[in-house]
């Protein structure tokens, strides 16, 4: 975004990263809110809160997304706060819309009593990986947020670590990948990246609570942010989805992130559903490929650089 802005010419916007209005100065007071949907209902409703809160009397709050995204339910969300949500336009099965503040309390808040509205609220786990237990701490709208999904849990069991290595853990969700990395290598360092924010939150908490030493988590763009350091060992679990469709174009860009990092002899180990088609890309990327797991649901792809 600062990238962005940069390269045209704007200089009066003020970008901070994170969920919300979380890391903003509290004395902020807004006059326009602007939100775009997201998929799941807790970080929907934090975001709602969130504008309700940061708006002065007579503020505007406009949302926009999809209808199979959402976008009705959100829409009743944000009349429930505001007491006046009107549709503003409807397009290709999109909507935007729009309520104005007139009262310093919500009209009804019924819906928003979760905790995890509260930024500071993180969700704990317990997780067993190989010989290390230890509890995972995550935010609702990261990856498996509630729990620790199959897939990482497999990608867990037969990734080799050994003492010393340096490991990237890319799309790094909630952090226990990178976690149990950084103890199977006890003296190596470790880096863990995500583009969500909340995911770094998660995964840097994951991590201190472990005992894990020397672990960086970064907000990354896949491995930008490390894309000039070199590792022993690449592990991730890409995402393959884009709204509800499959899209391969980001795990493609893990692959050749992953070749990009590793150091010559560097192990790549990924996991992914059965059905999802990486095997050419690794191959012509890597010159080499090999199934570290072949299972009913999921794969791990293993090559050396």
């Amino acid at each position: 975004m600062r990238r962005m802005l940069a390269e045209g010419g704007v200089t009066n916007v003020e970008v901070f990263a994170g969920q919300g209005t979380d890391p903003l100065p509290r004395a902020v007071s807004a006059a326009v809110a602007m939100i775009r949907i997201p998929r799941e209902t807790l970080p929907l409703r934090q975001l709602l809160k969130n504008a309700f809160d940061v708006l002065r009397i007579g503020g505007r709050c406009f949302i926009a997304g999809a209808n199979d995204e959402g976008a009705r339910s959100a829409a009743r969300l944000l009349d429930e706060l505001f007491g006046n949500a009107a549709v503003l336009a409807t397009k290709g099965g999109h909507r935007v819309v729009l309520a104005d503040k007139q009262a310093a309390t919500p009209t009804n808040i019924a819906d928003f009593d979760s905790p995890y509205l509260d930024g500071s609220t993180f969700f704990a786990c317990d997780v067993s990986l190989r010989t290390h237990a230890f509890r995972m701490y995550s935010r609702p709208g990261v990856f498996s947020w509630d729990h620790l999904d199959e897939a990482t849990e497999t990608l867990a069991n037969v990734m080799r670590i050994d003492v010393g290595n340096s490991v990237l853990d890319i799309g790094c969700g909630a952090g226990a990948l990178g976690t149990l990395a950084a103890l199977l290598s006890q003296t190596g360092r470790v880096v863990m990246v995500d583009a969500d924010t909340e995911a770094v939150r998660s995964a840097a908490r994951t991590a201190e609570a472990a005992g894990a030493r020397d672990v960086r988590v970064l907000a990354s763009d896949v491995a930008d942010a490390v894309i000039d350091q070199r590792f022993d060992v690449v592990v991730t679990n890409p995402p393959f989805h884009t709204g509800k469709a499959t899209d391969l174009d980001l795990p493609r860009r893990f692959i050749r992130d992953a070749w990009t990092v590793l150091e010559p002899g560097g192990r790549l180990y990924l996991v992914a559903n059965r059905t999802l088609p990486y095997e050419r890309e690794i191959r012509e990327r890597f010159g080499n490929i090999a199934v570290a797991h072949d299972g009913p649901r999921f794969k791990v792809l293993t090559a050396i650089r």
